[in-house]
């Protein structure tokens, strides 16, 4: 397994791997493109015998040179239940442009079990907290078939 910054030639395969999810919000291709392109440094990919299997979409925030903002957290499903989301963040947590972060930010659905098993885990392996606050309620969303999205903040991380 070989964990690294994508690059632009691994977009589509980024978006191959969200929509295999069937579980993650499918942004457009052009998202996933825009994301190796510009935020490269604060993204994951994580490659297995030359096929993308996991994915750490992140950026941080205008004004917020403190906090990492998580945006998704993709794993083939073959490579579930083997820490890869959780190594992929770590991974993340461990290079230069996180040097200073003291907080990661990021929101969830409340039915995504896995996705609040992993940060919570997250928090417990960095011996810091996880709080849960209201981000965006599903009001705010277009249709009627969305959930809310709850923000975890876990930190401080220094």
């Amino acid at each position: 397994m070989y964990l690294r910054p994508p690059s632009e030639e691994d977009g589509k395969s980024i978006w191959d791997l969200v929509k295999s999810t069937r579980v993650l919000d499918l942004n457009s291709a052009y998202s996933y493109l825009l994301l190796t392109k510009y935020y490269c440094d604060t993204c994951v990919v994580a490659e297995a015998d030359g096929k993308i299997v996991g994915f750490v979409s992140a950026f941080q925030p205008p004004r917020q040179a403190e906090v990492i903002f998580v945006w998704q957290v993709a794993v083939d499903e073959e490579f579930r239940r083997r820490r890869l989301g959780l190594n992929m963040l770590k991974h993340l947590l461990a290079r230069e442009i996180c040097s200073n972060c003291r907080y990661l930010e990021l929101t969830v659905n409340p039915s995504n079990h896995a996705a609040f098993n992993l940060y919570y885990q997250l928090a417990h392996d960095l011996k810091t907290s996880c709080v849960e606050e209201e981000c965006f309620p599903s009001r705010l969303f277009p249709g009627e078939k969305h959930e809310e999205e709850v923000m975890l903040r876990i930190g401080p991380l220094i």
